[in-house]
């Protein structure tokens, strides 16, 4: 399951409700396009410290999903979609659809947009 900004944020910080989702998940992908969404994030949070100390425990327990030339065919395709269809998202969700699409994987978020684009299963919490 791909982690999306929000899911990531709530992840770190214990929400309620998101552990059973996560422990049921085969594996946990972050995109590299949401990790530098969190990391900008961290930089302006009064818990920087701890929120970085996270990072450093837990990230390699992670899958990091980079953006590969393949990727920019999923991308490209997906914003075409979306343009026709007249619903379009956030540039970085994008990039995290068409990562979903490309690695067959679903996206935890609390962002309703992704339901917009066909083929990418949202799990919510």
């Amino acid at each position: 399951m791909i982690l999306d900004t929000n899911a990531l944020s709530a992840f770190v910080d214990g929400a309620p409700g998101l552990a059973p989702l996560v422990q049921k998940a085969d594996e946990l992908a972050i995109p590299v396009v949401v990790l530098g969404e969190y990391r900008f994030g961290v930089l302006q949070s009064r818990r920087r410290l701890e929120c970085e100390r996270w990072l450093q425990e837990h990230l390699s327990a992670h899958q990091i999903l980079a953006v590969s030339e393949a990727t920019t065919f999923y991308y490209a395709d997906l914003r075409v979609e979306l343009k026709r269809a007249g619903t379009p998202i956030p540039s970085n969700d994008v990039w995290i659809a068409a990562l979903s699409r490309q690695h067959r994987m679903p996206v935890l978020s609390r962002d309703r947009h992704f339901d917009s684009v066909a083929g990418l299963r949202r799990v919510r919490w």
